[in-house]
């Protein structure tokens, strides 16, 4: 097998001139603001120098998962996942979005290095002409040139040297200053298990790089190929877990501009209501002027019950949106800057990121609206004995006010539609009066969770809903009933399904003998007889019940439910009365 080296969609080479390389964000630790020293990768995609992650407090939690853990590193690509037990773990909060990072076993040393970060910085102090930068081999003397064979950077003393050793001799040495236009100069990336080998192989069945001494040991038969030969493939994953992430940045932004927006409504409408109040309470006085202030609390009670629930969703969308910037941001940067093998070490991180963050649910819709009017012709009572007028109103849906009613709330049978009625109130417990909410109901088994059975919400249009299933078994179900994806008043609540109703088979009679015209084989389910041989019973004689009653259970009710079992044991005689 030879090794082909291409650069995957121009990683390696030049950049064009006049291009803006590099930022701050991308060389600067966020915590100490100097230039990366020792960057590790976070599992939220931030960066920060060794150090200053160290300088953090720990906290200690229970993590169950055992060696299987969220948190990528070099030093766990190397290690046996541990049975799942239950152990202490240690964990930190990033410095940038305050996102938990729980620590491998190896603490913050075990992250994954940030190779990115670091070829960044070797750019960054290029730029500064070499300052800062130190001889890879003494780590005395600033640097002069580099080889490109060892990928080291030499002081002047250190390049005569290498230049006089034999095997070192025809290496291509290039001026520090002749590096500037490079997009990438990083040192050689080593294998931790055997430091003098470099990884450019990958095994495909651990999904790691490793090196030559990897796969004739710990990894020997297992499939591996070049780096440069896989990370088409690894890359267009990545590519793809990335085009499914952006579209998120974007409803993310227009969500935010839709709150932004209400918000302004919501200010107007509040203003408007309140000049509206201040002029209507003008003709009052003290009376109106002492309603005029109940009516503006009450206002500003409902902005800012409406405003907090803006700002909040406000928040956590800005939050999430930034956790997407943040991995698109990195994710880009790591396609278009880095090199094959740092993709393929970073894209566990990566795409563990991603996937967390496209599977966060969120409402891209303002979770409130701007319904608030006043009625100045509305009655508002007396106050200091001066009847007054005007009320403000939202009317929107309470779904704690909601009230469930019908005779089937708690009982049904099975195979027989059941139903009862939901009448939605405000909150202040007055009727909507109209229909248009959002419905939710479901009925669900409690020993069958995941065979809910189907229901059917009929809108009146009057704030009432009629509700109606039909459950297939007996047993006890759970049914919720939501509005704005919150349970009404006595929700969730648990129905008894019973069996379905027996008809009686045989006939509502006064005894066997009129009921079956005379048969003396003809039986009764109340046991009575007659003599002469009637096995059946009759009026006045013995066993007669006295009162009309079923030949088939000798229930004394005509709409009841049949308790006769219809056993194999069954007189002949009573199974014909029971067809009568």
């Amino acid at each position: 097998m030879s090794e082909t080296r291409k650069p995957l969609l121009g990683f390696v080479g030049k950049l064009p001139s006049g291009s803006a390389f590099g930022n701050s964000g991308k060389t600067h630790c966020p915590l100490c603001m100097g230039l990366f020293k020792a960057p590790r990768l976070l599992p939220c995609l931030h960066t920060v120098c060794t150090t200053c992650l160290e300088q953090l407090e720990p906290f200690s939690v229970v993590d169950i998962r055992g060696g299987d853990s969220d948190t990528s590193s070099e030093g766990s690509l190397f290690q046996e996942l541990k049975p799942r037990s239950l152990q202490p773990q240690i964990g930190i909060f990033c410095p940038v979005c305050d996102a938990q990072v729980d620590l491998p076993m190896g603490g913050v040393k075990a992250l994954t290095i940030d190779h990115l970060a670091m070829n960044d910085v070797m750019l960054e102090s290029l730029r500064g002409e070499g300052e800062g930068l130190v001889c890879d081999l003494c780590s005395d003397r600033e640097v002069e040139k580099r080889c490109q064979t060892c990928k080291a950077n030499l002081c002047h003393f250190c390049c005569q040297a290498h230049r006089r050793q034999k095997k070192t001799t025809y290496h291509t040495m290039v001026d520090l200053k002749d590096l500037k236009g490079y997009s990438r100069i990083g040192k050689p990336i080593l294998c931790p298990a055997h430091p003098a080998e470099e990884l450019r192989l990958f095994c495909e069945f651990c999904d790691r790089p490793v090196c030559r001494d990897c796969v004739v040991g710990e990894h020997r038969e297992h499939p591996y190929d070049f780096t440069s030969n896989v990370i088409h493939k690894h890359g267009d994953s990545v590519r793809e877990l990335l085009k499914d992430t952006q579209p998120h940045v974007e409803a993310l932004e227009e969500a935010l501009a839709q709150i932004k927006g209400t918000n302004s409504a919501l200010q107007e409408r509040v203003e408007a209501v309140a000049a509206d109040v201040r002029t209507f309470s003008e003709g009052y006085i003290k009376a109106i002027e002492e309603h005029r202030d109940k009516l503006l609390k009450q206002l500003e009670d409902i902005r800012v019950q409406k405003e907090n629930a803006l700002q909040l969703q406000k928040a956590q969308l800005e939050q999430l949106l930034a956790d997407m910037r943040t991995g698109v941001e990195f994710t880009e940067h790591l396609l278009t800057s880095g090199s094959d093998l740092e993709i393929l070490i970073t894209k566990g991180v990566v795409v563990e990121r991603l996937t967390k963050l496209n599977k966060v649910e969120y409402s891209a819709h303002p979770g409130v609206n701007d319904k608030i009017c006043f009625s100045p012709q509305e009655k508002a009572g007396r106050c200091r004995g001066y009847e007054v007028y005007g009320a403000i109103s939202t009317k929107e849906v309470d779904p704690t006010k909601c009230v469930l009613q019908g005779e089937d709330l708690h009982r049904a049978r099975e195979k027989q539609t059941a139903s009862f009625t939901l009448l939605c109130k405000d909150a202040a417990g007055e009727s909507m009066g109209r229909g248009g909410d959002n419905v939710q109901v479901a009925v669900v088994p409690k020993d069958k969770k995941d065979s809910p059975v189907r229901t059917m919400v009929h809108d009146n249009k009057d704030g009432t809903y009629y509700v109606s299933y039909t459950p297939k078994e007996a047993g006890v179900y759970t049914v919720l009933v939501c509005i704005k994806e919150q349970h009404v008043q006595g929700s969730p609540f648990t129905v008894t399904v019973r069996k379905r109703h027996r008809p009686h088979p045989g006939v509502f009679h006064c005894c066997t003998f009129c009921s079956s015209g005379g048969q003396k084989t003809a039986r009764c389910a109340c046991g009575g007889t007659m003599p002469g041989g009637y096995l059946g019973c009759g009026h006045g004689h013995k066993g007669h019940p006295g009162r009309p009653h079923w030949s088939c259970c000798g229930k004394f009710t005509e709409r009841s439910e049949c308790t006769w079992t219809g056993g194999q044991s069954a007189p002949r005689s009573l199974l014909r009365t029971v067809a009568l």
